[in-house]
């Protein structure tokens, strides 16, 4: 019979060694781990549907608003009588830089003044005044149709250099006589410029027998005014876009980068482009220019500079291996 001594002994040959521990790094648990699966936020794509969306009809909503308000005639003047003189003006163009705005007249006389066959063929000598400083006095003699013309009427109250909030006053007014005496007039005014909105200014209008006269309020177009916003905005963005990328380069030494050169030149000369398109052709030196204009380009020339200068000064630090 063994002693327990033996027994614990065999035991111990027996029994298997312990197996070592091996400790995993948690990087290397990391990087073993699957990765996890993005987690899906549908809410922020209909947010963004949506914006656009709303983008959309807002401006819809807005060109329609506009279109609206361009639709309506103005009529200024009474006539106590059939016989008158009615005068179709249509607001052509404003030409902001010569001061002029050119407008479509067409004289149709009514009631006995004009022949039953031919409402635009006079049955009187009429002649029409007007406030124009080019055109004073228009005639249309008896028997021969009346055909449209073209009238130009000065701008005052405003500088073209205050572009885009710049705002004029033009006086629209006729006097219209036939056979003689002083017949009354009336006044239709039709709007044409897209780039400017017109408002009767309030005041007189009748100012005499046979004189009337409106003052028209004329200022950008809303469409005009939003695009040079837009223009604004765009040009600092553009510009301080390229000044951040030039102290990113700059800073981190990475030498002359042509990709980054290329699209800085392109910039410069796009906004030039940029400032050309303006709607209604800005003077230079308007308050776009110095509003945006000319702090985007000097930005963007710095920028290039600064890129061009330190590039050259690290490439030339770098020495031939060979």
């Amino acid at each position: 019979m063994s002693s327990p001594s033996h027994r614990r002994a065999a035991r111990a040959v027996r029994s298997p060694r312990p197996r070592p521990r091996v400790r995993i790094h948690a990087r290397a648990r990391a990087a073993a781990a699957p990765p996890p699966h993005p987690r899906v936020r549908p809410w922020r794509a209909y947010a963004v549907v949506a914006t656009i969306a709303l983008l959309v009809v807002a401006g819809l909503l807005l060109y329609l608003d506009e279109r609206s308000s361009r639709g309506h005639a103005q009529t200024v003047g009474t006539a106590p009588g059939p016989d008158r003189v009615t005068v179709h003006v249509v607001l052509q163009r404003v030409d902001a830089a010569a001061q002029t705005l050119v407008t479509k007249v067409l004289v149709q006389p009514e009631g006995s003044l004009a022949r039953e066959e031919n409402l635009l063929v006079p049955a009187q000598d009429v002649e029409l005044g007007t406030t124009s400083l080019e055109q004073r006095t228009l005639r249309y003699p008896a028997g021969q149709q009346i055909a449209a013309g073209t009238v130009s009427f000065d701008l005052f109250d405003g500088r073209v250099s205050d572009y885009p909030f710049d705002h004029y006053r033009a006086a629209i007014g006729f006097q219209a006589t036939a056979g003689g005496r002083d017949v009354p007039v009336v006044i239709e005014l039709e709007e044409a410029d897209p780039f400017f909105a017109f408002k009767r200014s309030p005041g007189p209008t009748e100012l005499g027998e046979g004189t009337v006269a409106v003052t028209e309020r004329i200022t950008r177009s809303r469409s005009t005014f939003i695009l040079a916003w837009f223009m604004i905005a765009a040009m600092w963005a553009l510009a301080l876009s390229v000044l951040g990328a030039a102290w990113l380069i700059v800073r981190q030494r990475r030498g002359l980068l042509w990709p980054a050169l290329g699209w800085m030149a392109a910039t410069l000369f796009a906004l030039v482009g940029l400032r050309n398109a303006a709607p209604g052709s800005p003077p230079i030196g308007s308050l776009l220019d110095y509003g945006a204009f000319f702090w985007a380009e000097l930005l963007v020339a710095v920028g290039l500079t600064m890129v061009v200068v330190r590039g050259t000064r690290v490439e030339g630090g770098h020495r031939d291996p060979r």
